[in-house]
């Protein structure tokens, strides 16, 4: 999906116009990877724009980086600050905000402790990731080739920049295989995640998603469908599934700031459900989006509002 510029970008404590935020093409992250970044919305509410859940993406960040032993050079807060200046400087009530950590020039080789910890945060209008008719019709999913990274091999625990070439080569091949998305296995043969995106799947009123430990990102979408979920009576749990346990369930959907709240139609051309949006998927579509929005009072926490 093209990127729609706007008037600035953050730079390491600098607001920068768009056209100039440049680096040298021989900057540290560029060639190994290293750096650690998050993905974050802002919505309009009836309080105007409002950034949904900034201070845990901005904790997420911070914890990846620690992983990554890239020590930041900018605060909690200042980056809070930053984020909000930025949503500013857009002028739009609705955008896609993408906070980035890497190394910059000045040293090259595999030892990044010597390189210089860079930041950057920009903002754009982004629609739905995956299309406006995924979120009724669901998308068609397949199981990728591809594994996701053994714990040991790549953390992810951490957001990790070049952690995604893997999300590339199995999105690629479902792009190219003629299905809307692809589901990555553990090393062990679990369901971990989707290539930007968490899963969920529904079984008798129940609902399970992957852990951790099979290879999936603790998502901040994820964990707000957790606790709207269980506040609407549905209980949610932790645990491993098999490829067949999307087969057969009731219902599966997959979350991600990106993506939002999407149903799944299909795995491997089996139909999951009614091969549609489902009841309870509907219903927490629903409770997400009047979330986001501001439609509801009970989390007023998760809104970070810009003025």
């Amino acid at each position: 999906m093209p990127i729609t510029p706007t008037p600035k970008i953050w730079m390491d404590g600098q607001m920068v116009n768009w056209e100039e935020a440049k680096i040298h093409v021989l900057t540290h992250s560029l060639h190994y990877g290293m750096g650690v970044f998050e993905g974050v919305r802002a919505y309009p509410t009836p309080d105007g724009p409002a950034i949904f859940r900034l201070e845990d993406h901005i904790s997420r960040l911070l914890r990846s980086a620690k992983i990554y032993m890239l020590d930041v050079p900018f605060s909690s807060a200042e980056l809070v600050d930053a984020t909000a200046d930025v949503v500013r400087s857009a002028g739009v009530d609705s955008c896609y905000i993408r906070p980035i950590v890497y190394l910059g020039y000045g040293e090259m080789g595999l030892n990044p402790l010597p390189c210089d910890v860079k930041v950057a945060i920009a903002a754009w209008p982004w629609g739905t990731y995956l299309g406006e008719e995924a979120l009724a019709g669901g998308v068609r999913m397949k199981i990728s080739s591809w594994r996701r990274h053994d714990p040991n091999a790549l953390p992810p625990a951490a957001k990790g920049t070049g952690m995604y070439i893997n999300s590339s080569l199995a999105k690629v091949e479902a792009l190219k295989a003629g299905y809307d998305e692809a589901i990555l296995l553990s090393p062990q043969g679990y369901v971990s995640e989707c290539t930007g995106e968490n899963l969920f799947v529904v079984n008798n009123g129940r609902l399970l998603t992957p852990p951790v430990s099979a290879g999936a990102l603790e998502g901040i979408t994820q964990s707000t469908i957790v606790t709207l979920a269980e506040e609407l009576g549905y209980p949610t749990e932790t645990a491993n599934i098999l490829r067949s346990d999307l087969y057969t369930a009731d219902e599966a959907f997959l979350t991600g700031t990106a993506a939002e709240v999407v149903p799944i139609a299909s795995v491997d051309d089996r139909t999951v459900g009614s091969g549609a949006r489902g009841p309870i998927t509907k219903e927490l579509q629903d409770a997400y989006f009047s979330a986001v929005h501001g439609k509801t009072d009970t989390h007023p926490e998760w809104l970070f509002h810009v003025r």
